[in-house]
């Protein structure tokens, strides 16, 4: 009692205070059950058309406006804005270009000794091209891989069939043809040669299969001139080094062979890879458009691509025992990396021969068979000549070859 005699009216006071308290609970509570009631209620009333929501591409100010208007009862108007974003505008223009590929292969029956054509696989493509009565379409190479047929799902979920112009294992590139009639859109290819790492990169395809046809991703341009290693014969060593583009908008099995476009619209890579390792999230890669042009151009008039060949059959110094690097092939101790000439034939046997370890070429060093098929491939041309610098017999030598073209 003590305690509460320091203060005039203790009972007064304190029925005050829970009273204010009491209307603060009430307030809140009520306010919490409206809230409840208008999101159970909020199906029922789109239903019945008294919510609206905005199509896709636009956004509503108000639901609803009161008008005044004289001497009548006022009225209610629903005001919606469209938005038109720079997104919105580059998928517009490359969307309706970007096309399903189905990957048909003949499967041997279980129970039978009879085969049957199934769906293997699908891709992504871009019609790049449309002259007369033949539309032509870009895609990666391991979408049309070991396919027996190849059908194109049109925009409109039409299937017509296909069939490969060319395709480049090395570059992961194929083309393929399909009759014009139903192809109402042609993307624009523009150039990769001046992107920055941070600008906007928009990825078209389709993830996951057709079911989510033309699903379009948003993010950034990561890094430029990423090298992603190429195993054509899956012996386990790289054949190749594909130059890429690193993104990080999303790219799902499915997407290879689709649009990676800017924020006008061209068309600036062919989605080709991701990492999928658990925990990696991103990691999406794409060819360089400047360095798909060449290969389009040769894949579609000749069938394949025109490349110089050395004329040798290489292995890695790498893949060689270390025993053999002193004892057979007879190398210093300061060359570790190389490639050994296994087998020298047309012009190359007038230079080279078998156990010929080569180290450079005009005078720039080449470590393995991916640099040198890399520095031939886009340093040289058929016809052109060759400098080789190789170790034979532990002595450094050079020999100038003449370039023949690839068969």
């Amino acid at each position: 009692m003590g305690y509460y005699d320091e203060y005039e009216h203790p009972n007064h006071k304190k029925r005050r205070s829970f009273g204010l308290f009491s209307v603060v609970i009430t307030a809140f509570l009520s306010a919490a059950l409206g809230g409840m009631m208008v999101l159970q209620s909020l199906p029922t009333l789109v239903r019945t058309g008294f919510v609206h929501f905005p199509a896709s591409g636009e956004i509503s100010t108000a639901t609803s406006v009161p008008v005044s208007t004289s001497g009548k009862k006022d009225a209610e108007q629903t005001v919606n804005v469209k938005v038109e974003t720079d997104t919105v505008k580059a998928v517009r223009k490359v969307e309706k270009a970007v096309v399903g590929i189905i990957n048909i292969q003949k499967m041997k029956d279980l129970w039978s000794s009879n085969t049957k054509a199934v769906e293997s696989g699908t891709g992504s493509g871009v019609v790049f091209s449309k002259n007369n009565d033949k539309a032509l379409i870009v895609t990666n190479y391991h979408v049309i891989k070991g396919a027996s047929d190849l059908e194109v799902s049109l925009p409109d979920t039409t299937r017509v069939k296909g069939r490969v112009l060319g395709a480049d294992p090395l570059t992961d590139l194929a083309v393929l043809e399909i009759p014009a009639k139903g192809v109402d859109s042609v993307a624009e290819l523009g150039s990769s040669s001046s992107l920055q790492v941070g600008e906007p990169a928009i990825a078209i395809g389709n993830p996951l299969g057709l079911h989510f046809s033309r699903t379009v991703t948003q993010g950034i341009i990561s890094s430029l001139n990423r090298s992603m290693p190429v195993d054509v014969n899956e012996d386990g060593q790289p054949d190749w080094e594909i130059n890429a583009i690193q993104t990080d908008a999303a790219i799902n099995p499915g997407n290879s062979g689709g649009a990676l476009i800017n924020a006008i619209g061209k068309v600036i890579g062919i989605n080709s890879l991701k990492i999928s390792e658990t925990g990696v999230e991103g990691l999406g890669f794409a060819i360089p458009i400047d360095d798909a042009k060449p290969i389009i151009d040769d894949l579609v008039q000749y069938g394949k691509v025109k490349r110089p060949y050395l004329g040798i059959v290489p292995k890695d110094l790498q893949e060689i025992p270390t025993y053999h690097w002193q004892h057979t092939l007879k190398l210093p101790t300061n060359v570790t990396e190389g490639i050994v000439v296994i087998e020298a034939v047309g012009s190359a046997q007038a230079g080279l021969k078998p156990y010929d370890v080569i180290t450079a070429l005009d005078d720039q060093q080449v470590s393995n068979s991916a640099e040198l098929r890399r520095y031939m491939y886009t340093k040289k041309q058929v016809g052109q000549n060759v400098k080789v610098t190789f170790y034979r017999d532990g002595k450094q030598m050079s020999s100038v070859i003449a370039l023949k073209q690839e068969q």
